[in-house]
């Protein structure tokens, strides 16, 4: 599955720091003046699941694949963007076609890194990128209104769209996001096309600085509270994380990561936290597939049945799907392997009906 989560906030908030951070790259610019990113950039980076590693332990495969996901770095937004300001309108179009946002937000104070609008308030920097986001919403829903209103007046499935546009404008020019509508499904359905923006789910990353960074630590820095609270109110995530620490923990081995982590109080690296929080907010599951020549983690949507999981290896997989022998990932780490699961009783024939839970280890009989 393709999946994409776009880095999104004010120039100069540590956007493209911590990209080359997630991507261990140093693909993205990262330069102490607005506009620096101009063309968003791809990374592709490994969820990290240490049940992965668990079950290739038991069975010792050839090769470990882990799932993954896409970020991207999309040039810092300003006020006006909705309207073209800055490089507005082009980096809004490449926010549209995310599945999810990370906002970045300033959460430190650094006279050496100019702040666009001179202060550092991560309540006001966050309603300066939201209000933009929500006005680039507006205007998609009012075009579409417009060349949907004369049908409405004939067609009823056209005039229920019409009703559903209507509401969200209401919410929009209310000033609030379109994900705090509880929109119905055919709701959904009906503007899935539009890839609104304030739609899409959202994850707040606060780039705190160094002294903030230590487990704990936040909970001291100000403006992480400030971000916090605002964050709990929109029943968002806040994942505090020092880009500049992040980038300096990429380049150092494994054991020094380790070490350099346990110096500065940090229980697990931010970088982990924000992967597992963007896959989370996605509404993703993984399943394992566990064989002598390979041991891979999947991505599924929640709730998805054992056809579709099989799909996402291959489409003849759910098109031929007869069943899957399943056992859970606990199963196997409480009894050791794969043969004492089965002598437990734990292995079980799931049909088609059967909703793939996180964790399980799967095995697809199909026929085409």
């Amino acid at each position: 599955m393709a999946l994409e989560c776009g880095i999104v906030g004010l120039p100069n908030v540590g956007k493209s720091t911590l990209f080359n951070a997630l991507t261990s790259s140093e693909n993205a610019a990262a330069a102490n003046y607005p506009f620096c990113t101009i063309d968003p950039n791809v990374g592709v980076v490994e969820v990290p699941d240490a049940r992965l590693g668990q079950i290739a332990g038991i069975v010792k495969p050839e090769r470990v694949i882990p799932t993954s996901m896409s970020f991207v770095d999309i040039a810092g937004l300003v006020k006006g963007a909705s309207k073209g300001e800055g490089l507005g309108n082009q980096f809004l179009g490449h926010i549209k076609s995310c599945d999810a946002v990370a906002h970045v937000v300033r959460c430190f104070e650094d006279g050496d890194v100019i702040h666009v609008d001179g202060s550092v308030d991560p309540v006001r920097d966050v309603e300066v990128i939201e209000t933009e986001l929500m006005l680039a919403d507006l205007s998609t829903v009012e075009k579409r209104m417009e060349r949907n209103a004369k049908l409405a007046k004939s067609d009823k499935k056209a005039a229920a769209v019409q009703e559903t546009l209507n509401k969200i404008k209401t919410t929009l020019e209310a000033g609030n996001v379109v994900r705090s509508l509880e929109l119905s499904p055919e709701e959904k359905e009906a503007v899935r096309d539009l890839h609104l923006i304030t739609q899409k789910p959202m994850i707040f990353v606060a780039n705190l600085d160094e002294a903030s960074a230590g487990t704990g630590s936040e909970e001291k820095n100000a403006y992480y509270q400030k971000l916090k609270a605002y964050a709990e109110k929109q029943k968002a995530q806040v994942i505090p994380v020092c880009a500049k620490v992040e980038s300096e923990l990429v380049a150092l081995e494994p054991a020094e990561r380790t070490e350099f982590l346990k110096d500065l109080g940090i229980q697990e690296a931010g970088l982990n936290k924000v992967i597992r929080a963007a896959y989370k907010t996605l509404g993703l599951a993984t399943y394992f597939t566990a064989g002598v020549k390979e041991v891979r983690a999947w991505t599924i949507h929640e709730g998805w049945s054992a056809p579709q999981a099989a799909g996402v290896i291959h489409s003849d997989f759910e098109r031929g799907f007869i069943c899957a022998e399943t056992f859970h990932y606990n199963d196997l780490i409480k009894c050791g392997n794969e043969a004492k699961v089965k002598e437990a009783g734990l292995m079980r024939t799931e049909g088609k009906t059967y909703t793939v839970k996180d964790g399980d280890v799967l095995h697809f009989r199909f026929n085409v």
